[in-house]
């Protein structure tokens, strides 16, 4: 009885045990929120329910609560981790900040939302990830000149951002047309992390400093060189999204309309919802997500794959690469897909073709040089995951009864030693005979 009762209580969760994450499906499932305030629930309700849409299991949990944890039993319980708590300044039970860097670095992902009250905990995370918060508390990003213009106009700390950058692969093919309303506070790059890269960006005239004080010093972050939105990517193919701004999710930011100071046109609806949308889809491997797969290499004219190459051999090489859509694995396209053949350096390098079904191949010649040598495919692209394969090959030189007997080289050589032997013979037949 104890078995069918078992049996009972898991058939429940078989449609959840379905969806969980897995290597061939790489959309993260589970997804932990945490936050300040139970009421974001429904204040960032249109949000959530984008990613409820898409399969994802949500958890919500105060970020003080004593019994959350990322893991048990050596094992994480959840993909993917939402902070939306930027007040708080120690987190409940097991989560700490060596945790959360932790969790990134297994390769799971990670969405950061600060605000102006943002805890050191929260900045300090944030500078683990490549991103400095203006020193200033108070500072919020100020644009008197395309600032959103507001029933309110004042202090012009709601911005309308379209510095977006340009990618289809983070942030979709549908151009976003109506600008992303953000207010909140800005940060810089980090110029030793060049995995970290700037999503939305500010105006060339707006500014970080308190608005409700006169600038007596210059502010320290000005331009294009503040960041309202970025992300990261990490080696191990982690990704980050950090947002200077919690409200820009919130369901009023979504609904509200939107127009741009000194532009005629008014959007009814804000880009917010498709920007974030579609930028959560890439956070999440939703797309840009790369797969390789039977990688393979032979002789030319054969099929199986041989133990050792020998020097001036013809060889040829194919590997397969796919891109997950979202629903299923797709052929990848690209024309700049590169292999090497390498020992200590690179002694060959070919870009491969396709036919344009995911299928990548190449022919080339075997270096007249013998050691151990590796097929190297190293492939980095912006936005898509990065691509690592190796196989290591040896490769000997001919062996003694591999040479031809004749080379056409020494032609020369062989036409000099048997004239000599010629001349020898002459010699001796005249100097012996002759009277």
């Amino acid at each position: 009885m104890s078995k069918l009762h078992l049996f009972l209580t898991l058939i429940p969760l078989l449609p959840f045990l379905c969806t969980s994450f897995s290597p061939e499906n790489p959309s993260s499932r589970r997804v932990l929120v945490l936050l300040d305030d139970l009421a974001l629930k429904s204040s960032h309700s249109l949000y959530f329910k984008s990613l409820q849409s898409r399969g994802f299991q949500i958890d919500f949990k105060l970020s003080d609560d004593p019994k959350i944890g990322l893991q048990r039993y050596g094992q994480y319980l959840y993909d993917g981790l939402i902070l939306f708590c930027p007040t708080t300044e120690r987190f409940g039970g097991s989560i700490d900040l060596t945790a959360i860097l932790d969790f990134v670095d297994s390769g799971h992902d990670l969405i950061i939302a600060a605000d102006t009250n943002a805890s050191d905990l929260i900045r300090e995370i944030s500078t683990e990830c490549g991103v400095d918060f203006d020193e200033d508390l108070a500072a919020l990003v100020t644009d008197h000149t395309k600032y959103a213009v507001s029933e309110t106009d004042g202090d012009h700390t709601l911005l309308a951002g379209d510095d977006f950058i340009k990618s289809n692969v983070i942030l979709g093919s549908k151009k976003i047309e109506a600008p992303v309303l953000f207010q909140g506070i800005g940060h810089s790059l980090s110029p030793t992390n060049n995995l970290v890269l700037k999503v939305l960006s500010a105006s060339p005239s707006s500014y970080s400093a308190n608005p409700k004080s006169k600038l007596s010093n210059p502010p320290s972050l000005t331009g294009s060189a503040i960041s309202l939105v970025s992300i990261l990517q990490a080696r191990n193919n982690a990704r980050i999204l950090i947002s200077g701004s919690l409200s820009m999710f919130s369901n009023r930011f979504f609904r509200s309309g939107v127009q741009k100071a000194g532009s005629p046109t008014k959007y009814e609806k804000s880009g917010n919802e498709q920007f974030l949308t579609e930028l959560s889809k890439w956070v999440f491997h939703e797309r840009g997500h790369l797969k390789a797969m039977n990688v393979q290499h032979h002789k030319a004219g054969e099929a199986n794959e041989p133990a050792m190459y020998r020097i001036n051999d013809d060889l040829e090489y194919s590997v397969e690469i796919y891109e997950w859509s979202g629903r299923s694995w797709e052929p990848f396209v690209a024309d700049d897909v590169q292999v090497q053949f390498y020992m200590m350096s690179p002694y060959v390098l070919k870009t491969l073709s396709t036919d344009k079904k995911g299928h990548y191949f190449t022919a080339f010649k075997v270096p007249d040089v013998y050691g151990v040598f590796q097929f190297k495919l190293e492939y980095q692209r912006l936005g898509y995951t990065s691509l690592s394969l190796s196989k290591q090959i040896p490769v000997r030189p001919y062996r003694h009864n591999e040479y031809e007997r004749f080379i056409p080289a020494a032609y020369p050589y062989y036409g000099a030693a048997f004239s000599m032997m010629a001349g020898f013979f002459m010699f001796t037949a005249v100097h012996l005979y002759n009277k």
